[in-house]
């Protein structure tokens, strides 16, 4: 066991990491002088800046840590995060972003406003403020700060975890409250300064360093842990699975109580839907491009560095757990505590301030998420209820003045939230709190914004009360379904005594559709409104609509014959994932050629980049059954 496990080094690049980030923040948004500078950067970010930004963005705590804690529980299925999240990104690219860039919007609940009315508007900034402050922020701060404190537990406490375990008696490793405490400020401090003072452009510039921080760091950890002689490198790891756990699957039954497979291609995609598409911090990034081919090459860039994760960070969660099970018998390790432990026990050991440089990597991944959150949230304050109701004849200055008063509430808001909902000592796994928390609220916001997009005929009162069903239907559902299906044997074999909440979701996005539709057709419709839709926006043609819809649906049925004949052993995995990738290819390749390029658009298609990354995505999905 290493004793000296942090060097001055480690510290030095740690700490220096931090400063430097937080004063090149402070740099790049010096001169933001109008709201449109402050919001959106000045609608002038390049393509990197948008992969940069969204991928530093999504890519935070949840996935370095929380991702890998549930690869160590549960396995590779937690994949499905970000292998399906290329559907949400690629509908956010070709379909959402078209509308609201031509509608020049600066929050996503303007285009509520325009599409149905104030009600939905507010309704939807009310949604994302809960989401953003409470179920993203506040889980951030937490596994930031505990994974940094147990790098600073004493070693000796690690040592006498291991002789009880060694006399039969377990012993968890605990944490300090008061170094925990501190760590949550000094996040709080760091991202907050340079996001206040230096709007959206510092958020974006920050996003791209620490976006590098965080691969760079996740890649060593997964390159250490898999080069121990424990492992023998991904081959040892999968020959240990086959012998063990067997984690290496995307598919668990369709009953399980965590991850079941019906899930993951149902829920799970409204989930995507919602987090890609409707979600203001990360369509904001999107919002922020030069042009509207800069802001496509971006999404799909961040798409490609997406699937890199469930190798670097789930993949190295399996392998974590048959290292720690060699290592540290009997040591009871909870997920969330897999990659601190591996930071101690196989990267600090190494020297050359490479702890150090991963700690940075994991706090950058923090900054880059709650950097975007802070933003995200003082915009839809300023422009849905401060310009909107209070003040709306607001001057940039105001409303800089506004939003910067907003991000100091909400950092502040969120870290005491921190301190006194989360206990650093928690054994259940963090990732698992935000996407239950977050399904609970976005199903409605999801149906709300498609029909609003699909259909000319949805109504101001349909689009409202398609989000009040969907917070009903996902709030309710549930422990309706526990006390009378769920206690009918046939049912609960089939999807288990508790619904589980990707099931949850999808139904209640069904259920909101129906309201929407019902009350719609009762309803008025307002013509003017009722242009604002894909069609009436002349982005498609109807005729395009429905081709696009035909091959989406024969895919699904090629996709579905391809995993029968998988499950019924008529075809290898290796085989279905060729076939399925070449379909996805030649399918999209045949779309492109069918329609027009804009005449102004230069150099690479990037539709063709778009299919290579939906068609490695296909490919995965099959190989890793």
């Amino acid at each position: 066991m290493n004793q000296q496990l942090l060097s001055p080094l480690d510290f030095t690049i740690f700490f220096g990491s931090l400063i430097l980030v937080m004063i090149i923040g402070l740099w790049a948004g010096r001169r933001e002088e109008t709201a449109e500078d402050f919001y959106l950067a000045g609608k002038d970010a390049r393509w990197w800046g948008v992969a940069g930004s969204i991928f530093g963005s999504n890519v935070s705590a949840n996935h370095i840590v929380g991702m890998m804690g549930v690869g160590f529980s549960l396995g590779f299925v937690e994949s499905h995060f970000e292998i399906t999240a290329i559907a949400g990104l690629l509908l956010l690219c070709y379909f959402f972003l078209p509308v609201y860039r031509k509608l020049n919007i600066y929050t996503l609940s303007d285009y509520l406003s325009r599409r149905y009315d104030d009600r939905s508007r507010v309704a939807y900034a009310i949604i994302m403020i809960t989401i953003i402050v409470v179920i993203m922020m506040v889980p951030a701060f937490y596994i930031g700060s505990r994974s940094l404190n147990i790098l600073l537990v004493d070693q000796s406490q690690i040592q006498a975890a291991l002789d009880s375990a060694a006399a039969g008696n377990s012993a968890k490793i605990q944490i300090n409250y008061t170094t925990y405490i501190i760590g949550i400020l000094v996040m709080a401090v760091v991202a907050g300064s340079y996001t206040i003072f230096g709007g959206l452009k510092a958020v974006i510039i920050t996003d791209v360093i620490q976006s590098v921080l965080m691969l760079g760091g996740a890649a060593l950890v997964a390159y250490l842990t898999f080069g121990q002689a424990e492992i023998g490198g991904w081959s040892g790891m999968r020959a240990l699975d086959a012998k063990g756990k067997d984690l290496m699957h995307l598919y668990l039954p369709m009953n399980h109580p965590g991850r079941p497979w019906t899930g993951m291609l149902s829920g799970l995609l409204i989930l995507h839907f919602y987090y890609w598409s409707a979600n203001q911090f990360i369509v904001q990034r999107a919002l922020a491009a030069r042009s509207d081919r800069e802001a496509r090459i971006g999404i799909v860039t961040a798409g490609f560095f997406k699937l890199i994760i469930p190798f670097i960070s789930i993949g190295t969660g399996v392998a974590a757990f048959y290292y720690f099970q060699a290592t540290m018998p009997g040591v009871p390790v909870d997920g969330d505590t897999a990659f601190p432990m591996l930071m101690r026990e196989v990267v600090a050991p190494v020297g050359w301030g490479l702890a150090g440089l991963v700690a940075a990597g994991l706090i950058g991944a923090i900054l880059s998420s709650v950097d975007s959150m802070l933003n995200s949230a003082a915009t839809l304050i300023t422009f849905d209820v401060y310009k909107r109701f209070i003040n709306p004849e607001a001057t940039d200055k105001q409303l800089i003045r506004v939003g910067r008063q907003c991000i100091l509430l909400f950092v502040i808001g969120s870290a005491f939230l921190t301190i006194f909902i989360f206990d650093p000592n928690s054994e259940k796994p963090f990732f698992t709190y935000v996407a239950s928390h977050q399904s609970r609220l976005i199903a409605g916001l999801v149906v709300a914004f498609g029909v609003g997009m699909l259909w000319k005929g949805a109504t101001a009162t349909g689009g409202f009360a398609a989000i009040i069903t969907g917070l009903v239907v996902s709030y309710g559902l549930p422990p309706l379904y526990a006390m009378t299906l769920g206690q009918k044997k046939t049912i609960a074999s089939l999807f288990g005594q508790n619904l589980n909440f990707f099931h949850a979701v999808f139904v209640a996005a069904i259920v909101s559709t129906l309201a929407h539709v019902i009350v719609s057709k009762i309803t008025m419709t307002d013509e003017r409104k009722s242009q604002l839709t894909w069609h009436g926006l002349g982005l498609i043609s109807k005729e395009q609509l429905a081709s696009y819809g035909k091959r989406l649906l024969l895919s699904a049925l090629v996709f579905a014959g391809l995993g029968s004949c998988m499950v019924n052993n008529f075809i290898s995995p290796a085989v279905a994932a060729t076939f399925g990738s070449c379909w996805t290819l030649c399918i999209i390749a045949f779309s492109v050629k069918q329609s027009q390029r804009k005449d102004n658009e230069k150099g690479i298609d990037d539709r063709y980049l778009a299919g290579i990354l939906a068609s490695c995505a296909v490919f995965i999905l099959f190989y890793f059954y």
